[in-house]
């Protein structure tokens, strides 16, 4: 069985918290959406893209075996980080716990009042993209 949502938050926060500065937390962010499976062109269509974002963001979503996965990719290398990191804590997960989850992770790592009004924005939209995948495959699992 992989891990809850719950622990993979926690990782993320003890490597916020060891990285200590923000040119360094920027850099793991950055270095996230580098490791990111790269998604497919036949995906980057206007239908797959979150509104609100400054830059472009795909993002999919697969019902398998009672888990959602999710793909993402994103022209900025922070937003891309940032897609990573939320498909690193949702992904694989059941589509119940991904709904009732709190993405509290963004405020304990100090995300927040780090980003740009536009960029925080966009955060929130992929959030809520993420929730929405969740809502609706609840009602098929």
């Amino acid at each position: 069985m992989g891990q809850s949502i719950k622990e993979i938050e926690q990782e993320i926060i003890d490597d916020f918290e060891f990285l200590g500065d923000w040119t360094d937390r920027y850099q793991y962010i950055i270095e996230q959406g580098k490791a990111l499976a790269p998604l497919a062109d036949e995906f980057k269509i206007e239908g797959n893209r979150i509104k609100g974002c400054q830059s472009q963001v795909w993002l999919v979503a697969t019902l398998e075996d009672n888990k959602i996965v999710y793909q993402a990719d994103s022209d900025a290398a922070i937003v891309k980080g940032l897609v990573a990191l939320l498909v690193r804590v949702f992904s694989n997960q059941n589509p119940h716990e991904v709904a009732d989850a709190p993405v509290d992770f963004i405020e304990k790592i100090g995300m927040k009042d780090h980003l740009s009004p536009t960029r925080s924005n966009g955060l929130s939209e992929m959030i809520s993209q993420i929730k929405k995948f969740a809502n609706a495959f609840q009602t098929s699992v």
